[in-house]
């Protein structure tokens, strides 16, 4: 009994030794414009985002009800027929930020490699070795980067009539302004 609390402690005490940041209000956009057609692009600022100090974990959570774009009937065509956001109400990435250490970091942008999945309208993709700055500035640490996916990794079928307005190829663009947790 003695054995199983010291235990109980060490393990209690170590999750709380860990350092982590965090944000609600984290901007993630995404385009997929075409040139000389109508832009499409969103932007979503209240994004979730937590990171793992002591061992790089990084994970963030986006309501796709919260995309907005500049043309209200474009967001209702994204939510119903694209996103189809009332079946998959969320769009998760859960990663790596590989070789991090918080001693690295300074005010100065610190280039480094992330990998993870990101999971959208019900579909998970592996998303391998893009670079996300990161910098901290009174106690608010940073993280921004993008990346770029394709609507058929997730099953998204664009119309004939659109498919020429739309772009296969969808760049994400981040950035998270994290304070501690």
């Amino acid at each position: 009994m003695k054995y199983s609390a010291i235990i109980i402690a060490f393990i209690t005490l170590n999750t709380f030794a860990q350092t982590k940041y965090l944000t609600k209000t984290g901007v993630v956009n995404f385009e997929a414009s075409v040139p000389s057609f109508e832009e499409v692009k969103a932007n979503n600022k209240s994004v979730t985002a937590i990171i793992n100090t002591e061992n790089g974990e990084f994970a963030s959570l986006a309501l796709i009800k919260g995309f907005r774009f500049k043309n209200a009937l474009m967001e209702e065509h994204f939510n119903e027929n694209y996103a189809e956001s009332d079946k998959y109400p969320k769009a998760i990435f859960k990663g790596q930020i590989n070789d991090f250490t918080l001693k690295k970091i300074t005010n100065k942008d610190t280039s480094f490699n992330i990998d993870g999945n990101l999971t959208f309208h019900g579909k998970t993709i592996e998303i391998k070795a893009n670079k996300v700055s990161i910098n901290i500035k009174n106690e608010i640490l940073t993280i921004s980067g993008n990346f770029l996916v394709k609507a058929s990794d997730f099953d998204i079928d664009i119309p004939k009539i659109v498919k020429s307005k739309i772009s296969e190829n969808i760049k994400v663009i981040f950035n998270f302004s994290m304070l501690k947790k």
